[in-house]
């Protein structure tokens, strides 16, 4: 079974899927990134989903639980590089990735993590 790599770039854990993610896969995905980010005090995810061309409710809902996982252990997720027939597809499934959020591309999504810590950071100073 291929595991999908986990890079870190600071203190931000990057996923780039690349192949076609099944039950083992996905189990061992979601138990890795919780390992990594637990081991590395990460504050960020980013699961970069541009090779991902077709999606069903299974990828949806398991971008919604590594999500859940990681928020649980005080990281935020940002998906990246969805393609318009990917986002198309998850609305029509009705799959909203409650709690995922999503930018354009890994720039914008290591830019929306820094808003975030950044506003993490005013609310706890007052």
């Amino acid at each position: 079974m291929d595991r999908v790599p986990i890079l870190k770039l600071g203190d931000i854990l990057i996923v780039s899927i690349q192949i076609d993610l099944q039950d083992q896969g996905v189990l061992a995905l979601q138990e890795d990134l919780a390992d990594k980010v637990v081991a590395t005090g990460a504050r960020g995810v980013i699961i970069d989903i541009t090779a991902v061309e077709i999606v069903d409710s299974f990828i949806g809902r398991m971008l919604a639980t590594i999500a859940a996982i990681s928020r649980m252990l005080d990281a935020e997720t940002v998906v990246v590089g969805m393609r318009p027939a990917v986002a198309i597809t998850l609305v029509e499934l009705g799959l909203s990735l409650g709690g995922v959020r999503t930018a354009l591309n890994l720039e914008k999504g290591v830019a929306l993590l820094n808003h975030l810590e950044g506003a993490q950071i005013a609310t706890a100073a007052r």
